[in-house]
């Protein structure tokens, strides 16, 4: 569960999103998130449940999330077998905002479980102790997935889509980005300037075994180390070059793409 600090999370907004996420919550509507890895869909999430006041619940999402890890399930406790609510049960019971991350990477049976919470019905089945739950107004279910990533076996299925209204994301532009980057890293414009002039330049390369370019969240570790002392190769090479690829012959291609434009 994401506990709200005092201040909002930071988030530069590159659109309407913000709008749309709060026309969506008004109206009851679940809403879908899709992009790339690290463009800002967490960071949106969590500023948009802080602006509204909403308690929120993250989940990350793997190849073992269970419908039950959502739900809930009975657990032994000081000799007794007690019911235990999941995320999604205790957003569902409170009112609050449900985040599935990267919702495509769960098991199937999740999806049942989501369908109906996401038309006229909102209501959620818990099967182990009979209750059918109704949502309040105040619950919204929001999920996110990388469309990149998807293929035959891993892929949200058109009658889980269209049950969401969707907003896509995507990195952002150069200014916004060299602004977020600032924000959070704390290292000076000029040099967060470069370290974007570079992304964009791996983000346009094509014919290199990348599956993506690299993320805005990347270049804020970059840029964090940076702004500690680390002199900028490693910080490229822990932050930008190792996640990017295990592959020699990459790594080198992007420390001759660095070398232009640090050289």
């Amino acid at each position: 569960m994401t506990v709200h600090s005092a201040q909002t999370p930071f988030y530069k907004p590159t659109a309407r999103e913000c709008e749309l996420f709060e026309t969506a919550y008004n109206n009851t509507l679940p809403l879908l998130l899709k992009g790339p890895t690290g463009c800002g869909k967490t960071r949106f999430v969590e500023h948009m449940a802080h602006k509204l006041g909403k308690k929120l619940y993250t989940v990350a999402c793997h190849d073992d999330l269970s419908a039950a890890d959502l739900m809930g399930r009975y657990l032994l406790k000081g000799g007794q077998t007690v019911w235990v609510d999941g995320p999604l049960t205790r957003a569902v019971r409170e009112g609050a905002i449900c985040y599935l991350d990267e919702v495509v990477e769960a098991r199937k049976d999740v999806t049942v479980v989501l369908h109906p919470l996401t038309d006229t019905r909102r209501t959620l089945m818990l099967d182990r102790t009979g209750e059918e739950l109704v949502a309040p107004e105040g619950f919204m279910l929001v999920a996110s997935y990388n469309p990149g990533y998807q293929n035959v076996l891993k892929r949200l299925k058109p009658s889980t889509r269209q049950r969401f209204l969707s907003i896509s994301f995507d990195f952002p532009d150069a200014e916004t980005e060299i602004a977020v980057v600032t924000q959070e890293s704390g290292l000076d414009v000029d040099r967060v300037s470069s370290l974007v002039r570079l992304a964009g330049h791996i983000r346009a390369l094509s014919g290199m075994d990348l599956e993506e370019g690299v993320s805005t969240r990347l270049l804020i570790y970059a840029a964090t180390l940076i702004a500690a002392g680390m002199n900028v190769d490693q910080a490229l090479q822990v932050a930008i070059i190792e996640p990017l690829s295990d592959e020699e012959d990459v790594q080198k291609a992007l420390r001759d793409l660095i070398s232009t434009i640090y050289g």
